[in-house]
């Protein structure tokens, strides 16, 4: 256990037992350093963890304090139904992607990051300096050696040590993870997933004619290990699909020893686990968290990721490092599309060998999480007080529970002729659940048409509310 670990035990012991009260100043950064004999930033690190529990809080020039209250009203445990589905949505879905708004229209439904950030300026302006020869021929169909380089470098970040050859580049993460459910998979098998899930992977099950075994969720740490072994049990499950690290849509992450337990829980049962990492990168925690794939020992894990929501999603760089799955993943990515794009790859790499990323991550990291709060700020002044909202300690997304009943696919039309689009609830599970819940960005837009955007949405969920005798 690291020294800022053991210093947030003994400082989050105090508070729990009542030492130090709600409200109460907690001893300044100098002081706890040299009352335990380590250095500032450790200190630092340590009441960082505890604002990531949301136990304290920093005040500008003013130090740090106990919270007044713990984030409590999370969204609810899924509960999904208890057998394999077909996947279905894939209408409402296209019809989201589909949507051609009014040019004034506050668009909070699509994960995009922020692609006006300056610290991208130094790769977009490489990417038109690309020599023609070597951007406009073949490449290897695992993708360029210097690209796989560097994010063999950037893994280890992640608890992984990989190697270039481990590597497979595709277009984007959709791509690779509908590569690895092929390549693990034939028709018919069944797919753990969490519930909600992202609408991208419940499609992706749903092309390769597999069906969805949902399983409870907890809004803070994510699928349930219980009620996935009495799956196991029960269903022959092929594989296990899961974003632990920042999920997409509830935001958790998935504690680390949890993320263990799911690899052994894998292993006990010889069945694969494919993991979307994508917003691994963004994560507000330090340092970053590591993926299930550092545990992997015997290959079983298919770790997928791509620049999509760290960089753009129109870079189109994805890539999935298949473990014991290598040869298959590499033939099937071959027959799917055979290389990817030279010139984005050796963009990309360029921008991490000299830095440019980790600066660029950086920032995004800080301008994220301040956009998180100001989103849950004005969510709590604007929608109904029995609103539940996920509170993500990464990427730039929230998931909404409203009350039982309202509506998100009503909603969200209404929504529209205001200017303000979300993305519904439905489109998060195979059969249409969490009607009552929906999905919103916090990364495009300025943050007075955010606050404009919630205010004018609380107006029109209000307007969803039973009349008061």
């Amino acid at each position: 256990m690291t020294l800022y670990e053991n210093l947030a035990i003994r400082l989050r012991e105090h508070i729990e037992l009542g030492f130090y009260k709600p409200g109460d100043k907690l001893p300044s950064v100098r002081q706890l350093a040299k009352e335990h004999g380590v250095s500032i930033s450790t200190v630092q690190e340590a009441y960082r963890q505890l604002e990531q529990e949301l136990l304290v809080e920093a005040r500008p020039k003013s130090g740090y304090f106990v919270s007044a209250q713990k984030q409590d009203n999370l969204p609810s445990i899924s509960r999904p139904p208890q057998r394999p589905l077909e996947v279905s949505q894939w209408e409402e879905v296209l019809n989201m992607l589909m949507i051609r708004s009014r040019t004034d229209a506050v668009q909070l439904q699509h994960a995009m990051p922020d692609m006006k950030a300056p610290t991208l300026k130094p790769l977009l302006k490489d990417l038109t300096k690309q020599d023609p020869e070597i951007g406009l021929g073949y490449s290897d169909i695992r993708g360029t050696e210097e690209l796989r380089t560097q994010l063999c470098r950037l893994a280890v970040a992640s608890g992984c040590q990989l190697h270039p050859d481990d590597l497979v580049i595709t277009s984007g993460c959709q791509e690779a993870l509908s590569v690895c459910l092929r390549a693990v998979t034939e028709p018919g098998d069944i797919i753990a997933i969490e519930s909600p899930s992202f609408y991208g992977s419940m499609q992706a099950i749903k092309a390769a004619n597999l069906k969805a075994m949902e399983i409870p969720t907890h809004p803070g740490t994510g699928i349930s290990l219980e009620a996935l072994e009495l799956a196991l049990d029960q269903w022959p499950i092929k594989a296990i699909f899961v974003t632990p690290t920042c999920n997409n849509p509830i935001g958790y992450t998935m504690p680390e020893d949890k993320k263990e337990q799911l690899y052994r829980l894998a292993q006990s049962y010889d069945i694969t686990i494919i993991e979307d990492d994508i917003y691994g990168d963004i994560s507000f925690q330090f340092p970053r968290p590591k993926t299930i794939k550092s545990f992997d020992t015997d290959g079983r894990v298919l770790l997928c990721s791509s620049f999509s929501k760290s960089i753009a999603p129109g870079m189109r760089v994805g890539w999935i490092a298949p473990g014991r799955y290598r040869d298959k993943v590499t033939h099937i990515k071959y027959v799917s599309s055979s290389m990817c794009p030279v010139m984005p790859q050796l963009a990309v790499a360029k921008f991490i060998r000299l830095g440019g990323y980790a600066k660029h991550i950086r920032q995004m990291r800080q301008n994220y999480e301040k956009q998180r709060d100001q989103l849950l700020k004005a969510i709590k002044t604007y929608f109904p007080k029995d609103t539940r909202v996920s509170f993500p300690d990464g990427s730039f997304i929230l998931w909404v529970e409203l009350n039982q009943h309202i509506d998100s696919m009503k909603l969200m039309k209404k929504c529209r002729e205001h200017g303000v689009g979300f993305a519904p609830g439905p489109l998060f599970s195979a059969t249409g659940k969490y009607r009552n819940c929906f999905r919103l960005n916090y990364s495009e837009q300025s943050s007075e048409k955010r606050e404009w955007a919630i205010k004018s949405l609380g107006e029109v969920i209000n307007t969803f509310q039973p009349q008061e005798s």
